[in-house]
């Protein structure tokens, strides 16, 4: 190969580890794409030498380059387009002119905009605020705490102070927020609140990629990262140590309930832990990769719905049932952004026998909210008129979903009688007859479920009416 053209695969070999490095990857992958890049384009005699912030290329043709990269935060999305780029390039699908134009594309990628990790970060913290033991209105707090955390590193910390300063003014920012909130009533478990609001600030991607190098014997990139992670978890104790240091004198005694947090009965339970897990991991995730990356990347929900054939057991559990199946309504419409799509999801996993059609209808209420999360999404880069618009179809959304939870039940006998008075029958039959029918013809039930004709069969076209008044009821 000749030296030009060896220079530029090195410089997109190079380029690729700067973009990979900036956003959080760990140095082995760093160097593995690296060395992939430039093996596969025949040059085999380079050497990559990759440290926390900075990358050493050399090549037996004289090449040499050394690049100081600081670590701008974790931008998952852009290593994963990184790691698709490499394994085209591996396949032989890119040139390399081709493969440079994709990383300038990619390293200009718009993250999710400081709105939408505003909105990641509230969610994410109400979910670890119940994760670790609080209530429902220590999530709240926590929710507003965090979103108000989030916009204060966005807007203040981030552009205009150094990592320490900023890590202790935030962790002060969040404390002293819980604290108030606790004062004024709205809250039980202090300490449950103060830790979910402040899990946005730690730094578990550096940690974590710290370990991985000291597990692949890297010893000084593993060492720089922990020991980077390490400064912001001091940081972040020194900012709660002080406020509660200033509320005590302020008070004139220290709080005890930091000592001993307590856990909420309600919401212990496995079915809201599971929720809460799902809920904090989709807030962190929007913080860390953008919704628009999520979605690409789940797989198609609606063309396999056995993924949740697990929520059938929670269907005997009365009023915490509904509020579960609304919490998914909303949890899958925001994932895939579809309400048609959830609708589908919701006819499949009633014609099952998995739900019955009171739960259908708590999942429609949810994706009715869920639902939602595209124009707000829209309007964050829009004007003022843009995001009150998107903040009215929310709160209309919502508001309509509590009167409606409010009278559920009499509200689904009112909804089963209208749809029956009309001739189309009750939908509320159809899990018994779909589980009746499987057991004793599962051959006719297979050839319906698969949208097969119905062949003139009795209980074949009673299975379709059912399946009918079911649509007919949840629209």
């Amino acid at each position: 190969m000749e030296q030009q053209e060896a220079g530029k695969v090195l410089e997109l070999a190079s380029y690729a580890g700067h973009i990979l490095l900036e956003n959080g990857a760990e140095i082995s992958r760093v160097e593995e794409t690296m060395e992939r890049i430039a093996g596969h384009y025949g040059v085999d005699s380079s050497s990559f030498f990759v440290l926390s912030n900075g990358i050493f290329t050399t090549a037996d043709s004289g090449f040499a380059k050394v690049e100081f990269i600081p670590f701008k935060g974790a931008q998952l999305q852009r290593v994963a387009e990184v790691n698709q780029l490499s394994r085209d390039i591996a396949d032989g699908l890119l040139t390399i002119d081709q493969a440079r134009e994709r990383l300038t594309a990619i390293r200009n990628m718009k993250s999710s905009g400081n709105w939408g990790q505003i909105l990641g970060s509230a969610v994410g913290s109400a979910g670890f605020c119940i994760i670790f033991g609080g209530g429902l209105m220590d999530a709240a707090a926590a929710f507003v705490t965090g979103a108000l955390l989030w916009a204060f590193v966005c807007f203040v910390t981030a552009p205009h102070t150094s990592k320490i300063i900023g890590n202790i003014a935030g962790s002060a920012l969040a404390t002293t927020l819980c604290i108030i909130f606790h004062r004024l009533g709205f809250g039980v478990n202090l300490g449950n609140m103060i830790i979910g609001s402040l899990i946005p600030l730690i730094p578990g991607v550096p940690f974590t990629n710290g370990i991985k190098d000291l597990a692949n014997e890297d010893y000084l990139a593993g060492a720089t990262r922990l020991l980077d992670a390490l400064m912001v978890f001091l940081c972040i104790a020194v900012g709660v140590v002080v406020t509660f240091t200033v509320d005590s004198w302020l008070e004139g005694s220290m709080m005890e309930v930091i000592l001993a947090p307590g856990t909420d009965s309600f919401t212990a339970t496995f079915p809201f832990q599971a929720l809460a897990a799902l809920v904090g991991t989709i807030g962190f995730s929007v913080l860390f990769l953008g919704l628009q990356y999520i979605s690409s990347s789940v797989p198609d929900l609606q063309s396999d719905p056995e993924i949740f054939a697990f929520l059938q057991s929670y269907t005997q559990k009365g009023f915490l049932s509904v509020l579960i199946f609304i919490m998914a309504g909303l949890l899958i419409t925001m994932v895939i952004q579809s309400s048609a799509a959830t609708f589908a999801i919701v006819m499949i996993m009633c014609s099952k026998g998995w739900i019955p059609f009171s739960m259908g209808c708590a999942i429609v209420l949810g994706s009715n909210i869920g639902t939602t999360i595209t124009p707000i999404l829209a309007s964050l880069s829009g004007n003022v008129a843009a995001k009150k618009a998107a903040l009215g179809h929310l709160l209309f959304n919502v508001f309509g979903t509590i009167w409606t939870v409010a009278v559920f039940y009499p509200f689904v006998d009112l909804n089963v009688w209208i749809t029956e008075a009309l001739g189309q029958g009750n939908p509320t039959q159809l899990m018994d007859y779909a589980a009746q029918l499987q057991a004793q013809h599962p051959e006719i039930y297979q050839s319906v479920i698969d949208g097969g004709s119905t062949n003139g069969i009795p209980a074949a076209i009673q299975f379709v009416k059912l399946q009918f008044a079911v649509s007919f009821g949840l629209s």
